[in-house]
């Protein structure tokens, strides 16, 4: 039997595909009317007290908004906890909050596995996207036959248990960095007359396949010294961006980057050489 706690978007999809593929699920929320419509929906018993809803449950999956809500329900939850259970958490959480999160569960016998998704409620109920999990190994063999169909991309990252955590962040990190470059180049085309139609048929022919593998081989490899695109002419173009828009968010970081390189003899480097930091 599974125990579900947190029924929010993500979640209640969650428990929509659990209950298709006929598992036994009992549900718990913080706002209990939730759980017992998507109970009544999908055939699962509904809990206002989390303790009662983990009672018997052999893994209990948690999806709630941060650390210390977890904290909070696992504490709540704890009088109801079976021996041997695994604790399954997907909220996005603090790295070292985590590490410390689970230390104190293991010191109480309590099984803990942190696994973040990179997905959207459409994945949770379809089974797509990526699941990362890091803990113990032993424990995530143990619970990967059950994980597998809840994702297209089961990773396991490592025994490290703050490991998924860090590379949730990362990932998240990615999508708002991407998104917010095609915020920019919108904004960057309105200040220019254009439409965001006009603007956004950029897309259509901007050739952005691989530069995603490619740049990354790039900075890995570290070899500045033969450029590309210098970076005194980046830093240039960056100029004539941030003169064009002050409404631009992330070009000014940028610059400021690509400044601090540039004071230190490196303008003819290739612009990539803003990355030495990260590697």
């Amino acid at each position: 039997m599974i125990a579900w706690l947190g029924t929010g978007l993500l979640g209640a999809n969650f428990v929509r595909a659990l209950r298709k593929r006929g598992e036994e699920v009992r549900l718990w929320n913080r706002t209990h009317a939730k759980a017992e419509a998507l109970g009544r929906e999908v055939g699962a018993s509904a809990f206002e007290n989390p303790a009662d809803a983990v009672r018997g449950a052999s893994l209990v999956h948690i999806a709630v908004s941060a650390d210390d809500a977890v904290d909070d329900l696992l504490e709540k939850a704890r009088p109801g906890f079976a021996p041997g259970v695994i604790v399954i958490d997907h909220t996005t959480t603090s790295p070292p909050l985590t590490r410390e999160r689970v230390r104190r569960w293991d010191e109480r016998g309590v099984k803990f596995l942190h696994a973040p998704v990179m997905m959207g409620p459409p994945n949770a109920l379809n089974g797509t996207g990526t699941m990362m999990v890091s803990g113990e190994k032993a424990r995530f063999d143990a619970v990967a036959a059950s994980l597998k169909p809840m994702t297209g991309n089961l990773v396991y990252v490592g025994p490290a248990p703050d490991r998924a955590a860090a590379f949730k962040l990362m990932g998240n990190m990615m999508l708002m960095s991407m998104t917010v470059a095609i915020i920019e180049a919108l904004k960057l085309g309105k200040a220019f007359g254009m439409t965001p139609a006009e603007a956004s048929s950029m897309f259509e022919w901007l050739q952005t396949d691989g530069q995603v593998p490619a740049r990354l081989k790039r900075i890995l490899e570290g070899d500045f010294a033969n450029p590309y695109w210098e970076l005194h002419m980046a830093r240039k173009d960056a100029r004539l961006m941030m003169e064009a828009s002050d409404q631009l968010l992330a070009m000014p970081g940028v610059a400021a980057a690509m400044d601090r390189w540039i004071a230190q003899g490196h303008a003819h480097d290739d612009w990539l050489i803003i990355s030495r930091d990260a590697v």
